[in-house]
């Protein structure tokens, strides 16, 4: 597979800046910026009080001039909001930032773009590039945001699809294994619950890829062991999809509408 360059309509980007930002987004969010350098993005999201993921969310070290927070374009205006009313008196400004956001991905993606502003996806490296007004790459092949999706299934990542938003807790959505909490970095909302959970080891749920003939079983179709759930399918393509899986009941004789399916766990899960 060359280098593809796909633009990423689906993000968008808010724009912090101000002698607070970094002060600001540390109590807030699961992923630690005290320590983040410029030109580095750090995967993480902002939970609801009770632990429940809201937005995922990457930032990104612009050094002087700040940070860009990588969102879900759809769900910007209301990140916006939220992080409105959470800024009281911190001295931080926030804005709506219209620079594209771009991927660049594949088996011959040089070990660091040479022009534009290119930082390492911190989830998995074979995650890529993410650009910033950047252009294509000379070499590079042109795709759409539908071939990235279909490499994030292949290597079993969820997305803001699978997870929804105040539906799941991030470990459920494997933000634990994919560099999106920091458990070392101190408060941020919602931090009792992830921590007690990851603490205590009560991860009984984990969003995990299938393999199936055919096309994919419609979201929210349940997952069968024998007569009992197991789960539910969540997003999906022809023969794979993500799905919700309970870890004790992942093995066995499982069948989605009545066709059998495969767990399959990635080596990055370490399960």
């Amino acid at each position: 597979m060359s280098a593809i360059y796909a633009p990423l309509k689906s993000r968008a980007l808010i724009a912090l800046s101000g002698e607070d930002w970094r002060s600001f987004l540390q109590g807030l969010i699961t992923q630690d910026v005290e320590t983040l350098a410029p030109g580095e993005a750090r995967f993480g999201a902002l939970l609801t009080p009770q632990g429940r993921l809201l937005y995922d969310l990457f930032v990104v070290d612009r050094g002087e001039a700040g940070a860009w927070l990588d969102v879900e374009a759809e769900h910007r205006p209301a990140l916006m909001q939220r992080l409105i009313i959470y800024r009281l008196r911190a001295k931080v400004k926030i804005e709506a930032d219209e620079t594209p956001v771009s991927i660049l991905f594949g088996d011959e993606v040089p070990a660091r773009p040479a022009e534009g502003f290119w930082t390492a996806d911190p989830r998995l490296a074979d995650l890529g590039w993410r650009g910033y007004g950047a252009e294509i790459p000379p070499g590079a092949v042109l795709a759409d945001e539908a071939q990235r999706e279909t490499q994030k299934l292949r290597l079993g990542v969820p997305g803001p699809a699978d997870w929804g938003s105040d539906k799941t807790y991030p470990i459920e959505a494997n933000f634990d294994l994919l560099n999106g909490i920091d458990f070392k970095k101190g408060c941020f909302v919602g931090q009792e619950t992830t921590s007690r959970m990851k603490r205590r080891g009560t991860i009984k749920t984990r969003m995990l890829p299938i393999a199936f003939d055919g096309p994919a079983p419609a979201p929210g179709t349940e997952i069968l062991n024998g007569d009992l759930r197991a789960g539910e399918v969540l997003s999906g393509a022809d023969g794979r999809a993500i799905a919700f899986i309970r870890l004790d009941r992942m093995e066995g004789q499982l069948t989605a509408d009545g066709r059998p399916i495969r767990v399959e766990t990635p080596v990055w899960t370490g399960l």
